[in-house]
C-alpha cells in the first residue's frame, strides 16, 4: 500500500542549525493546522555553500550560495517550502519565487565568544580574532585595528570547536543562531547593534514557496510576524540599493515602535579603515521606501570610486 502523501515538504540545509529552524517551522505548522508533525517531510538539501570550506565564501561569489539550490528545488517541485536564514538570501530571487514569511525574530546581534575574555575591549593588542564574515572583520578592525583577523568557515559547533583549539582567541556569531541551538551560554558579551548593525535581516527565519502556489502561501500565512516582515523589508530595500553581495561589508539594523520605524545603516571598506553610517527615521509604512532612500543616501555619501573597489 503506498504511502499518503506528505502534508507539505520542507528544503532546508542540513546544518544543525539549519534542522533546528526547520523543525521550528514544521512543529509550527503543525500545530496551526492541526496535523501530525509526522505529515510535513523535511528534505535536506546540499547547497554550494555547505560545499565551499576551503576558501571565504566572499571568494565564490554573492549572496545566494546557501539557497540556489533549495530554490532549484522549489521549482522543479521537488518541495513546496524553503527554510532560510533570511540574511543568506540574496536580494533579487529567481523568477517565480517569493520570500513571503518571515517568523518572529530572534535576537539580532552578533555574540562575543571567548574562553579567555569577556568583551571586545579585553582582547589584547594583536590578539586573534576568527571570523569569515567581512562585515564583521571590518567592523572590528574598525575598531581594534591591531587584531589579527583569521578565517572561521564553517557551522557554529566547527566555529566553536576551532575556538577550542586555539585557533583564534575570541570570534563572533549571530545570537540567534547560538539561542536556537541552545548555546548561549558560550555567549561572553553582546555586540552593540547601533555601534555594529549586523548583517541585514540577521536573525529572522524566512519561508520562500513559488509565487504561484496559493496553497502553500495559505498555509503559512498565519506564520507571518508582522514587525519583523517589516523590519526584513525595510533592509533588504536598504541591500537591493546598495547591490549588496557577500563582497560588500554592510550592516543594518531596525528599531521600531508601533507606529514608527528607525533604520540604521553601514557600508565599510574591508580593512575597516573607511566606513559611512547614517540613519533615517519614519512611519512603519514607509519602512521599506526608508530602506531605499537610506541606501541612495549611502552610495551618495561613500561615492562610486568607493562602491566599485568594494564590488570588484
Amino acid at each position: 500500500m503506498q504511502s499518503a502523501a506528505p502534508f507539505l515538504r520542507i528544503g532546508t540545509r542540513g546544518s544543525p542549525l539549519a534542522l533546528a529552524q526547520a523543525n521550528l517551522v514544521a512543529r509550527l505548522l503543525a500545530e496551526r493546522h492541526g496535523v501530525p508533525v509526522a505529515d510535513i517531510e523535511i528534505r535536506v538539501i546540499t547547497t554550494t555553500g555547505d560545499r565551499i570550506t576551503d576558501r571565504p565564501l566572499s571568494e565564490a561569489g554573492g549572496k545566494g550560495l546557501f539557497s540556489k539550490e533549495i530554490e532549484a528545488a522549489l521549482l522543479a517541485g521537488e518541495v513546496d517550502l524553503g527554510v532560510h536564514s533570511s540574511k543568506d538570501m540574496a536580494t533579487v530571487l529567481p523568477e517565480g519565487l517569493v520570500l513571503s514569511t518571515f517568523l518572529q525574530r530572534e535576537d539580532v546581534r552578533d555574540a562575543f565568544v571567548s574562553h579567555n575574555y569577556a568583551t571586545l575591549a579585553d582582547l589584547p593588542p594583536g590578539a586573534k580574532l576568527g571570523t569569515s564574515s567581512i562585515r564583521r572583520a571590518a567592523q572590528m578592525l574598525r575598531e581594534r585595528p591591531d587584531l589579527e583577523v583569521v578565517p572561521f568557515r564553517g557551522n557554529v559547533d566547527t566555529r566553536l570547536g576551532k575556538l577550542e583549539q586555539g585557533i583564534a582567541d575570541a570570534t563572533l556569531l549571530a545570537a540567534a543562531g547560538l539561542n536556537r541551538l541552545g548555546k548561549s551560554s558560550h555567549i561572553r558579551s553582546y555586540i552593540d547593534p547601533r555601534r555594529f548593525p549586523p548583517a541585514p535581516a540577521q536573525g529572522a527565519i524566512g519561508l520562500e514557496h513559488r509565487s504561484a502556489d496559493s496553497r502553500t502561501a495559505g498555509l503559512v500565512a498565519p506564520l507571518d510576524h508582522a514587525p519583523t516582515s517589516i523590519a526584513i523589508g525595510a533592509e533588504r530595500a536598504l541591500l537591493a540599493e546598495l547591490d549588496g553581495s557577500c563582497r560588500t561589508p554592510i550592516g543594518a539594523f531596525t528599531e521600531l515602535t508601533e507606529t514608527s520605524c528607525t533604520l540604521h545603516g553601514e557600508i565599510l571598506s574591508p580593512d575597516g579603515k573607511q566606513a559611512f553610517n547614517l540613519r533615517l527615521a519614519g512611519t512603519t509604512g514607509e519602512a521599506r521606501a526608508l530602506g531605499t532612500e537610506l541606501g541612495r543616501q549611502l552610495l551618495g555619501l561613500a561615492g562610486p570610486e568607493f562602491m566599485s573597489k568594494l564590488q570588484g
